[in-house]
């Protein structure tokens, strides 16, 4: 993969968003030219996010741990993104701090906010395969609708698997499992 070099604008709207302290419960992320504040997020996305969380610890793999809205940092290409889940090796623990490189991830797993879609959609679509995270598991409650990306290069996603609640994903490694989406639920409509 070929390296990106961070315009001097990014680096200094990164160093200036790490800087913030939001408030409880808000979470910062930038993306090029923006930084967003997102509120937490409601029961249903968090019952959905712990249906499949439950499956991930049980496929999880030794070395790594979950975590929930966690920094993943990328300065290389002027990214600080927080995913809803994501899993990183106990030897992040180590660096301490509160944010991770995110190349470390093996996974981002995305809930999405019916008040801020495109943050997942589009933003996350195509930030994280830039930061080098491997797989992107994106469910939209909104729809009903999961798509799992992975296998990134030159910064996009080049495979993705297309389904519905109900549906089984096939997780790649180092997961390597189905995961069940017939417990998942709709926002209200």
């Amino acid at each position: 993969m070929s390296d990106f070099e961070i315009p001097e604008r990014h680096a200094q709207l990164l160093e200036y968003a790490q800087s913030l302290t939001p408030p409880s419960g808000w979470k910062i992320e930038v993306s090029g030219d923006e930084i967003i504040m997102m509120a937490g997020p409601s029961v249903i996305h968090q019952r959905n996010l712990l249906v499949v969380r439950e499956q991930f610890d049980a496929h999880r793999p030794a070395g790594l741990m979950p975590s929930e809205n966690t920094d993943l940092a990328s300065p290389n290409v002027g990214k600080l993104r927080n995913p809803d889940l994501t899993y990183i090796p106990f030897s992040v623990v180590e660096l301490g701090g509160s944010e991770v490189p995110a190349e470390l991830a093996e996974i981002a797993v995305e809930v999405v906010s019916p008040s801020n879609p495109e943050n997942d959609l589009v933003g996350k679509v195509r930030d994280y395969p830039l930061m080098r995270i491997p797989v992107y598991l994106l469910i939209d409650p909104r729809e009903g609708t999961i798509v799992l990306f992975s296998e990134p290069d030159n910064g996009v996603y080049h495979r993705q698997w297309r389904g519905k609640f109900g549906d089984s994903v096939p997780v790649p490694a180092p997961f390597s499992f189905e995961l069940a989406t017939g417990e998942l639920i709709r926002y209200p409509a």
